[in-house]
């Protein structure tokens, strides 16, 4: 008995080595992942705060150079999206470039691609240049249901944004640009579903009916700052 009871003391101790060796084990590899992980995110952050700078600063360069040659636009100076009012592009209605609306946009997408493709820093990471169209959520006659409005909208302002981007390759900018231009623009219709609204919380119509072009930023995350590949192409 005093040896069967020595052999199971002796088990009881291997055993508790194990589970002490191995909770040990686990313990140092948490505290490295942990600090793979801070490391990880406190150069996200700076990687972030560093694109957001530039991309404010040629926004803000963008906005001068606009308002030097006398263009109405509203620039955000955070994110470099542009605002052009329907009025200085179209005919009520219409769809198609006004002549006004052609030689608008002659002055305009020079100053805009220059400014935004020329910034190395900013087009490395740039996912695409988005035209978006957007109207008014007045109603169209002989219309009936608030579906079919909202469709007849998106048509049209799907078709606005087609011939912004259309008429943007034929403007004077730098064509050394044109491989990448073609590769970043896209265009889309948002119908009436983001109007801009006035301070009573009643919709702006004149604002709402606007063409929209916003620049989106490449997103970063933890897997690609350890060389993995998640599918996050």
């Amino acid at each position: 008995m005093a040896i069967y009871h020595k052999k199971k003391g002796i088990e009881d101790e291997n055993n508790n080595i194990f589970w002490t060796t191995m909770s040990d084990l686990l313990l140092g590899l948490a505290i490295i992942f942990m600090t793979l992980f801070v490391l990880a995110m406190t150069g996200f952050t700076q990687d972030k705060v560093q694109l957001q700078q530039t991309q404010m600063k040629a926004a803000e360069e963008m906005a001068e150079k606009l308002k030097d040659a006398d263009i109405d636009a509203e620039v955000d100076k955070v994110t470099g999206s542009v605002k052009i009012s329907d009025l200085q592009l179209f005919e009520v209605g219409s769809y198609t470039l006004s002549p006004k609306g052609k030689q608008y946009l002659d002055k305009f997408v020079p100053i805009y691609i220059n400014s935004i493709l020329a910034n190395e820093a900013l087009t490395e990471n740039i996912a695409n240049i988005l035209i978006q169209g957007h109207t008014d959520s007045q109603s169209y006659s002989g219309l009936k249901t608030p579906n079919d409005q909202f469709s007849k909208n998106m048509e049209l302002s799907l078709l606005r944004a087609n011939a912004v981007e259309q008429y943007m390759f034929k403007t004077k900018y730098d064509k050394k640009y044109d491989k990448q231009l073609r590769k970043l623009i896209s265009v889309e219709g948002r119908s009436f579903a983001e109007p801009i609204l006035k301070p009573d919380g009643t919709e702006d119509y004149a604002k709402s009916r606007r063409v929209e072009l916003k620049i989106r930023v490449k997103g970063q995350n933890i897997s690609t700052m350890f060389g993995l590949n998640f599918g996050n192409n």
